[in-house]
């Protein structure tokens, strides 16, 4: 949706969730010595500003990664990634998926990102600018995936991340990721979610578990950042997950809860 701009909220607890979950996988991806693929639907701008008057206003990044932070050893491919973009930026940049993409891929794997919003995909492709492998599309990410997968190579990733602001997008979802596992029957499908009082994302999670009984997901619940927040949780359900990622998943949901 071109009204979402994820600046508000970069770093609070469902992006710990969300961004920790696809560090480690891609961590364990490059551990072998084979190219890989990571397609992401929905970008964003890539690199946030934690000092912001965005991010200050909703104070989510406080009860996010400010609050959650030390629970991760100094090791895990997530402090890895935003320790890297702080190194560039400084101490208050905060990277999205693409950037934690960007910092634990290798030269030779190829990422194929979409992001529709104009000044965010402008962003995005600053943010992005010297990253060997990776292309930046100013196109629906519903549509690239659908055109690009399988992806060459077929090892990889996809993350479908959308704003859910358009109720479609739970329908589209449920109805998208099953012919997706069966074009890329190899691919790790990974679907975030956010967790509302009215509980909209389970007739899409009843339909995914019936369609793809083998999928992991990881929810977990944590306070609302602020009065009158929405959001109580985050969600995530990955198809083909790799082997420890359900371990790696549990212990993360009951650091976030």
């Amino acid at each position: 949706m071109l009204s979402y701009q994820h600046g508000y909220h970069a770093g609070n607890a469902a992006d710990v969730h969300k961004h920790a979950l696809l560090a480690w996988v891609l961590d364990y991806l490059t551990r072998k010595d084979k190219p890989l693929s990571y397609l992401e639907t929905h970008g964003g701008r890539g690199l946030y500003d934690l000092a912001s008057d965005q991010a200050q206003r909703t104070g989510e990044a406080a009860r996010g990664i400010g609050r959650l932070q030390d629970a991760f050893a100094a090791e895990h491919p997530y402090l890895r990634a935003i320790a890297a973009t702080r190194s560039i930026w400084g101490d208050a940049a905060y990277p999205g998926s693409p950037l934690i993409g960007a910092h634990l891929l290798r030269k030779d794997d190829k990422m194929d990102i979409a992001e529709l919003h104009p000044t965010e995909h402008d962003a995005l492709t600053d943010a992005m600018a010297d990253r060997p492998g990776c292309r930046v599309h100013r196109r629906d990410g519903w549509e690239m995936v659908r055109a690009l997968t399988p992806p060459k190579p077929q090892r990889g990733v996809l993350l479908i991340d959308p704003s859910w602001e358009i109720r479609d997008d739970y329908a589209r979802a449920a109805a998208l990721l099953p012919k997706l596992h069966r074009k890329w029957g190899v691919g790790i499908l990974m679907l975030w979610y956010p967790i509302l009082p009215d509980r909209r994302h389970r007739p899409m999670i009843e339909a995914l578990q019936d369609a793809l009984p083998e999928a992991l997901v990881s929810e977990t619940r944590f306070a609302p950042a602020r009065e009158g927040h929405g959001m109580e949780g985050s969600g995530l359900l990955v198809v083909n997950p790799p082997w420890g990622l359900a371990g790696e998943a549990q212990r993360l949901e009951e650091i976030i809860t």
